[in-house]
């Protein structure tokens, strides 16, 4: 019997309709425009509007329209996992709100969190369940709304973050395509410089803590950078290394979109031209564990059967990881 691997057999996103410019952000805090473009490459990020609306409302309609271009009927679909930092309640699992939405009825769910490497993370655990052959149909979800722990008047965080995420198919494949490796690190004495201080078990929330502006994300920016720099750059070294790869060989470089310089940093150590890296953070900013099934959706029609595919991610904690892939389909 053929050894069976995990392919992504279809991918979908979807980013909210409203546009929050670096113009805009210069009417609230004191940045600018070349100053926000310069150090991050972000241009605009999109935003969540409306009441009552969490991280599923962003997840929904990628799976739904992920079902449709797969042709899968939501009674097929057996596990969905949702990476998420922004849950739309600690419980239940945002993964449960949207089966239940999708009507997936025969699928379980839950949640999977590790900050921006959560998608890489979920893929990786969601791979396995189809290798082992115990299920066929698998979907990764990665969405943030990120604006939700935003602070608006904190100039180091607001200009960085926007709201969107994706989602991928898993089936088994026996062509020798789908993952092929991967690599997932954590280090939890970096979690001092990327956290939000209050609203888990060890400070819950009261008055207090939201009156210090203690529910949104904290950010020492130059030590993450640092930190990013090397562990995105290190992991993906790694992964081409471990599987005989030189920068000929791989097709794609999917980075998490945290700051262009970290993602140009990676790509050198590669060996990799800019025409290999797929970018989008000009229009999105950072989506935390949506920014990769985003790039994966927008450049869906430029991968090809059997590519070598890099993803690579960094996230607060910290959390860090690289996964080698070769593309299953070619564009429709």
């Amino acid at each position: 019997m053929s050894k069976i691997t995990a392919a992504i057999t279809g991918v979908s996103g979807y980013v909210p309709e409203y546009v929050l410019t670096n113009k805009e952000l210069e009417t609230m805090v004191e940045t600018n425009d070349e100053w926000i473009t310069t150090r991050t490459g972000i241009k605009e990020r999109r935003i969540l509007k409306g009441e009552g609306k969490g991280t599923s409302h962003i997840a929904v309609p990628a799976v739904l329209d992920l079902l449709k271009k797969t042709n899968t009927k939501p009674e097929e679909v057996d596990l969905l996992i949702c990476a998420t930092t922004t849950p739309d309640m600690v419980f239940p699992a945002t993964a449960n709100l949207i089966t239940a939405e999708v009507g997936a009825v025969n699928a379980f769910g839950y949640d999977l969190q590790a900050a921006c490497s959560g998608f890489l993370y979920a893929l990786a655990t969601g791979s396995k369940f189809v290798e082992s052959g115990q299920y066929k149909k698998v979907i990764v979800v990665g969405a943030d709304k990120m604006s939700s722990i935003i602070d608006y008047t904190d100039r180091a965080t607001c200009i960085i973050f926007g709201d969107g995420g994706g989602a991928v198919m898993l089936e088994p494949n026996t062509e020798g395509l789908g993952i092929q490796d991967s690599i997932l690190k954590s280090d939890g004495t970096g979690a001092q410089f990327l956290h939000m201080k209050a609203g888990g078990s060890r400070k819950p929330a009261t008055i207090e803590t939201v009156q210090a502006r203690e529910h949104y994300a904290f950010q020492e920016g130059q030590q993450v950078f640092k930190f990013a720099v090397k562990g995105m750059a290190d992991v993906s070294a790694e992964i081409m290394e471990r599987n005989n790869l030189t920068g000929e060989d791989v097709a794609w470089l999917v980075p998490h979109q945290a700051n262009k310089r970290i993602i140009e940093a990676t790509a050198n150590r590669m060996g990799l031209d800019n025409d290999k890296v797929m970018l989008n953070i000009h229009k999105y900013g950072n989506t935390t564990s949506g920014t990769i099934p985003l790039c994966l959706w927008e450049y869906e029609n430029q991968l090809k059967k059997g590519d070598n595919v890099i993803l690579a991610a960094f996230g607060g904690g910290f959390t860090w990881g690289s996964i080698y892939l070769k593309w299953a389909y070619d564009p429709n």
